[in-house]
């Protein structure tokens, strides 16, 4: 039938589609035969529809089935850059639409629920855009855990609006949890901002391999500095590097390593040996020492 002749009755979406949404480009894409039948590309032949005026003579997509709805969208958007992985995400698996997120018609992400977001006193110390704060509330909708987490006093700037949930989550992919080994996987991960713990290191710090970041810190938010999981870095530490080598008949290395308490000498009573990062420095990796020390 052509977009104009849905224009007739829908005219205010027509107008918000067509002026401001980047799907517009379908309205004149001769390649895959959409041209001025925008529209029907997404729900489907609008013939019967146009005589009837039932809505039940007409695809929507946001009233459909989830696989069925994606695959709507993915008519176009399968395996393009941000969507490569879409089918196997985890919003996919727990059967999100597109649509639940994405504002197909309008030129605005769909939600903008930022001013009803629980937020504790004095947590937004800026105004972000609306753009930050529509994409931020998509998340939060479903995701109230996350973001009761991002109240805590030591977090990763999203009330404030420096940044959003996609800086670090890729919505549409990812089989495994956002850490430093995601860069290839279309998750951007810790080492897009934290680049400088990368390495890799001559002396790995065995935890940055087998459990990345989240080992020691806490990334939406914490009651700890720099967003620990313990409130002193010796119980950070003291987690692995404890008196149970011995106990349980494992060697452990003669620089004191993993299941070993420290020398003597530290005498754990004493304040000037309760930071342990006043000497091990490089906690991440070393390209110098073992221990981690300067």
């Amino acid at each position: 039938m052509g977009s104009a002749v849905c224009m007739g009755c829908h005219e205010e979406i027509y107008n918000n589609f067509l002026k401001k949404n980047t799907h517009r480009v379908l309205e004149a894409d001769k390649r895959r035969g959409w041209e001025e039948k925008a529209c029907e590309a997404c729900h489907g032949p609008g013939s019967v529809h146009a005589e009837s005026a039932s809505a039940e003579d007409i695809k929507n997509p946001a009233k459909l089935k989830p696989v069925l709805a994606d695959k709507t969208c993915l008519k176009c958007h399968l395996n393009t850059p941000t969507q490569v992985g879409r089918v196997m995400g985890g919003h996919a698996r727990n059967q999100v639409r597109c649509a639940d997120c994405h504002s197909v018609h309008s030129a605005e992400p769909k939600s903008s629920v930022w001013a009803g977001m629980p937020l504790l006193p004095g947590s937004v110390n800026s105004t972000p855009s609306k753009t930050v704060m529509a994409r931020t509330g998509n998340c939060v909708r479903c995701h109230t855990g996350a973001w009761a987490e991002f109240q805590r006093p030591h977090r990763h700037k999203v009330p404030e609006g420096g940044m959003t949930c996609t800086d670090c989550h890729n919505p549409h992919g990812g089989t495994v949890r956002t850490t430093q080994f995601n860069a290839g996987l279309n998750e951007p991960g810790c080492f897009k901002c934290h680049s400088d713990k990368r390495g890799p290191f001559t002396f790995e710090h065995a935890p940055m391999r087998t459990d990345g970041c989240v080992a020691c810190h806490q990334p939406h938010g914490s009651a700890n500095p720099r967003m620990m999981t313990r409130s002193e870095v010796r119980f950070q530490c003291l987690e692995c590097h404890s008196n149970t080598g011995s106990a349980a008949g494992l060697q452990t290395a003669p620089s004191g390593g993993l299941g070993a308490l420290p020398p003597a000498l530290h005498d754990l009573r004493s304040p000037r040996f309760r930071n342990c990062t006043l000497c091990h420095l490089k906690i991440h990796g070393s390209h110098v020492n073992r221990d981690f020390t300067r």
